[in-house]
């Protein structure tokens, strides 16, 4: 995580012993808005067995129960400026960035403005170096290069395309990295 390494300097064994993480806290939306989340944790905390608690967080802007928990924020990652310029231009072309994880509805727009503009997006943004390509398209490599990319873009069918635009969505968020000290403290 790009916010631990902003306080942690210890070695992997101390990192395995000495911190704890929280992957999710899933509230039933029957219960939410009450409280409950930041209950959860402030109450987890210090039965964590451990002098320091991180979390990552992509919706923490929106509902910052961590931090009302006394976890406090350490870092925030920014989205990439290239990906999010390719983003406004599959807004342009119609796209909604909100429903982009749905693949059927980025089939519906691939299928009214034609895959080529979308291909072509997609061209731009890897020649911009600055998207992990095998996070996005399948491929035999673990690093595709530009040209491999997009050979593969270049003959798939709509449907695998917009399978493409959910996995792309799914780089966009800023994530926040929260930090949280248990009933020990932690050494830094």
């Amino acid at each position: 995580m790009f916010g631990r390494s902003l306080v942690w300097k210890g070695t992997l064994q101390q990192l395995q012993k000495e911190v704890s993480t929280i992957t999710r806290v899933i509230i039933h939306p029957k219960y939410r808005t009450i409280g409950l989340g930041t209950k959860i944790v402030k109450e987890t905390l210090p039965l964590a067995g451990t002098p320091c608690v991180e979390t990552l967080a992509v919706m923490a802007k929106y509902n910052p129960f961590f931090e009302k928990a006394g976890m406090r924020k350490i870092a925030e990652t920014k989205s990439n400026k290239h990906l999010l310029e390719a983003m406004e231009k599959l807004k342009a072309l119609g796209f909604n960035h909100t429903v982009l994880q749905s693949q059927k509805h980025n089939l519906g727009k691939i299928m009214k403005v034609g895959k080529e503009k979308v291909i072509q997006i997609l061209t731009e943004l890897s020649e911009k170096g600055s998207i992990p390509r095998k996070r996005i398209i399948a491929t035999n490599k673990a690093y595709p290069s530009h040209k491999e990319f997009t050979e593969k873009l270049a003959n798939i069918s709509a449907e695998e395309l917009a399978k493409v635009l959910k996995s792309l969505s799914f780089l966009t968020p800023k994530k926040s990295t929260f930090s949280g000290e248990t009933a020990r403290t932690l050494k830094l």
